[in-house]
């Protein structure tokens, strides 16, 4: 990695590297290639099937799944066995295919960093160096490279020489504007890092005008490029994992006492031992919402699937989606997010602050023929903007000549035809180099200044415009010209608007979604842009700020270091938020490595593409809103699911328990059990096909743990009361001289009542529309607790059918239930 060695000469560092200004032999670099390795980012590695299917085991409730199957199989339950150990299979294939289908959807859209450099190579120690284009990958440190507009830096590099050069240096720093370099022999130690220094540039720059020769000092997991993937610390657990985990081992903790219980209650109280092992068991399997790990992953995968197909969202973490669904912040950088990569024309400015055409027009002129004559392969973006705005200026003049923009001056003159034997000079750039080379008192040069910086703090960039009249000449125009100029005004610049942006964060704002904006620019522009916006009032703060890591802190941090943009999205976190990340470069992978979600774009470099959980076909933040409604219904059904299930297993257990001490036989036998666990687990796959209403949608989706217990709690008592009741009511009806002795007749009767609470339930407890799949699925679970016991499988479960008036006084308890169930629904939703 490029380091304060650097701080020397040029000589220095090429003795360092064993090479000069004439690059390396082929022969050498052959060699060095050989021990150094390839000048690529290293890649990631791949999991391989099996490795997946291992990995979904440490899922909690899949863990719990797997031992109670191994019990069953253990204890000869082989029916209860099977199923438990089938679920375990699916699940665990089903999330390893999710993560299998991301992967591949995310190698269709890797790009390399840059495809060939040019570089200078000697064939022998004696012979000519010759310019040829190489593989990025087969540069080494020593190569002497050359540089030019439009390029890639394709390694760490020092330069040797330089002529007008800029550089793009977002992806390392966030810095939207281009930054001049330029080859100091003898530099300075600079106090803002090695991204400040202007004698190196780093890969994954982008050149945005000019040229340069450079020497590479670093390449392949060297470079501060790559340098990013190594050494983090491994991620925290996601919002998805900590909440499904809390809920996860509250109810493992209970599932694994119940057996002991029921064993030695029965041993106590009714003389029972070991044979009540299958039903301690399958009341056990009762309490685990079984298809938990199979709906989760089935309606994550689905809202991949979707995502992927219709918006172009690659969701490389299944969780991630559900994740997505409960974001309530959202960091972003500036560039490129909110605004495009280019400046536009804001204003042009007279010297006495009012508008003036004549101003955009001059600095057109200066633009379009420093461009044709200076012999530039592109305009860079100031001077593409005013072209833009200001339409056809060439034809209006003949250009005679022109010194392209340097960084050291800061200016950039045109000569082109006056009057008769006149030429007119044109000379633009930073208000205060062009005023120095104007013919001004120094009072009004300070108003002029002032004036600049007015707009400066407005949020704008800001271009002077003077002209000269000289008599015409032969010979070319110098630096030594640009004297005695005669101020025109200011033309100021805004970062052109990224389109939709506006839309999309009021749509973001609309579901709940608080904006951070992280940037590395100058606080003033960041400001600007969400003006420009419709973010209202923004508050600005600088990265130090003690209130940037709360989420009533400032709308817009600047001046971002990558370790800020870490520090504040883990304060947010710590402060009990879900929190997005959305970035591109290297300086943002501390940042997307810390977020609950991480995001880039396609666009984005390797390493952060490959940190992010989420990958955008575009940088849209309309793409961003897509994904997080899509998780927010992944997460409503889920969170459905849950309430439903757990409610519903927690009374079946509570009564069972208490009727297996209070009956002189089991309640229900383990196979009938297991049937009814059957039953209503095939009806809750509906559960991954739902579409929740719209108030779901509204806000941000949080499996909070305590909130579910109360809520399970509170109805799963209920629903044991109404199973109790069921008992009371079939005690009296079963009186006589058989007494209780009918168990066909109560395992048939309790067999029913159960399914059709959990259809009352699935209804009931969901929210939002009747019709639909949960609809469908509640109809039909009612109709196999009424049809499946008078029939030859219930005959074959120990079941028989009830007569009429078993049926009535079911229905009496049945509708008491849904009275008392819709009552206690509507005092928790307005509490």
């Amino acid at each position: 990695m490029v380091s304060e060695g650097e701080a020397a000469t040029s000589l220095q560092v090429l003795r360092r590297l064993d090479t000069g200004p004439r690059g390396l032999t082929e022969a050498e670099a052959a060699a060095r290639l050989a021990g150094l390795g390839e000048n690529t980012p290293p890649r990631p590695h791949t999991d391989s099937w099996p490795l997946r299917c291992a990995r979904a085991l440490r899922d909690p409730f899949t863990a719990v799944l797997l031992t109670l199957g191994l019990v069953s199989a253990l204890v000869a339950s082989w029916g209860t066995a099977v199923v438990i150990l089938a679920l375990v299979a699916v699940s665990c294939g089903l999330r390893a295919a999710g993560e299998h289908r991301a992967d591949r959807s995310l190698a269709a859209l890797r790009a390399l960093v840059a495809g060939t450099a040019t570089v200078l190579r000697r064939s022998g120690v004696d012979t000519e160096p010759r310019a040829r284009e190489i593989p990025v990958a087969e540069l080494v440190p020593g190569d002497v490279v050359r540089l030019g507009p439009g390029d890639l830096v394709p390694a760490d590099v020092r330069l040797l020489r330089a002529r007008g050069l800029t550089v793009h240096q977002a992806v390392l720093t966030g810095e939207s504007a281009p930054v001049a370099k330029a080859a100091v022999d003898v530099p300075d130690r600079s106090e803002g890092g090695p991204f400040d220094e202007p004698y190196l540039c780093f890969q994954g720059s982008g050149v945005a005008s000019g040229s340069a020769t450079a020497v590479v000092v670093e390449t392949g997991e060297r470079t501060r490029f790559a340098a990013a993937q190594g050494g983090a610390a491994p991620r925290e657990a996601s919002a998805f994992d900590r909440s499904v985990h809390g809920i996860s081992w509250v109810l493992v903790r209970f599932m694994l006492l119940t057996p002991p219980l029921v064993l030695m209650a029965n041993a106590a109280l009714r003389g029972r031992g070991l044979e009540t092992l299958p039903f301690a068991v399958a009341v056990a399997v009762g309490l685990t919402p079984e298809m938990l790990p199979v709906i989760v992953t089935t309606c994550l995968a689905r809202g991949a699937a979707l995502l992927a197909r219709a918006h172009r969202v690659v969701v490389r973490r299944l969780p991630a989606l559900h994740d997505l669904g409960a974001v309530d912040v959202l960091c972003l950088d500036k560039t490129g997010t909110l605004t495009q990569d280019r400046p536009v024309v804001e204003r042009a400015l007279g010297p006495d602050g009012d508008d003036d055409p004549e101003v955009l027009r001059w600095a057109a002129v200066g633009a379009w023929w420093t461009l044709q004559l200076a012999e530039l392969p592109a305009p860079d973006a100031l001077d593409e903007a005013l072209l833009t705005a200001a339409g056809p200026v060439g034809e209006e003049y003949d250009g005679i000549g022109a010194v392209p923009f340097a960084p050291e001056r800061r200016t950039a003159t045109a000569v082109v035809a006056g009057s008769l034997g006149t030429h007119v000079l044109v000379t633009k750039g930073a208000a205060e180099d062009v005023l120095d080379r104007c013919d001004l008192d120094p009072a009004e040069r300070e108003r002029l200044l002032a004036l600049a910086a007015r707009e400066a703090d407005a949020g704008l960039r800001v271009l002077a415009v003077a002209t000269a009249r000289v008599p015409a000449r032969t010979r070319p125009c110098t630096v030594a010209d640009e004297h005695g100029l005669a101020f025109r005004g200011l033309v100021t610049f805004r970062d052109a608007l990224a389109p939709g942006a506006a839309e999309a964060l009021r749509g973001l704002a609309g579901l709940g979604i608080t904006i951070r904006i992280l940037t590395g620019d100058h606080p003033a522009t960041a400001a600007r842009a969400c003006r420009d916006l419709g973010l209202g009032a923004v508050e600005t703060g600088v990265a130090a700020s003690e209130g940037a890591a709360r989420v009533d802190g400032p709308v817009v941090v600047a001046r971002c270091t990558p370790e800020d943009k870490a520090r504040i999205v883990a304060g947010l976190r710590a402060a009990g938020h879900t929190v997005g990340f959305l970035g591109d470069g290297v300086n943002d992978i501390p940042a997307l490595r810390a977020a609950d979600v991480g995001i880039a774009p396609r666009t984005a470099v390797d390493l952060a593409r490959e940190t992010a959980d989420v990958v955008l076909a575009e940088k849209d933040l309309g793409a961003i809103g897509h994904a997080v409604t899509a998780g927010r219904r992944s997460s409503a059904n889920i969170a459905s699911y849950l309430r439903v299930t757990l409610s519903s297993n927690l009374g079946n257990v509570i009564a069972m328990l208490s009727a297996g001490l209070l009956l002189p036989f089991l309640p229900m036998l383990p196979v009938q059990v297991l049937a009814q666990n059957l039953c209503f687990d095939a009806a809750q796959l509906a559960f991954a096909y739902d579409r929740p209403g719209p108030a779901a949608l509204r806000r941000p989706t949080v499996l909070r743990p305590r909130a579910f217990l109360r809520f399970i709690t509170g109805f799963g008592v209920l629903n044991a009361i109404a199973d109790l009741a069921t008992f009371g009511v079939l005690a009296l009806a079963l009186r006589g001289p058989d007494a209780l002795d009918d168990q066909a007749v109560f395992h048939s009767a309790w067999f029913t009542e159960n399914l059709l609470t959990q259809a009352l339930v699935m209804l009931l407890l969901r929210g939002g529309s009747r019709r639909g799949p949960v609809g469908r699925a509640a109809a039909a679970l009612a109709a196999v607790g009424l049809l499946l016991p008078p029939g030859p499988l219930g005959a074959a479960l120990g079941m028989t059918g009830l007569p009429p008036a078993y049926h009535a006084l079911l229905a009496a308890v049945l509708g008491l239930y849904a009275l008392a169930l819709r009552a206690v629904r509507a005092r928790h939703d307005r509490r």
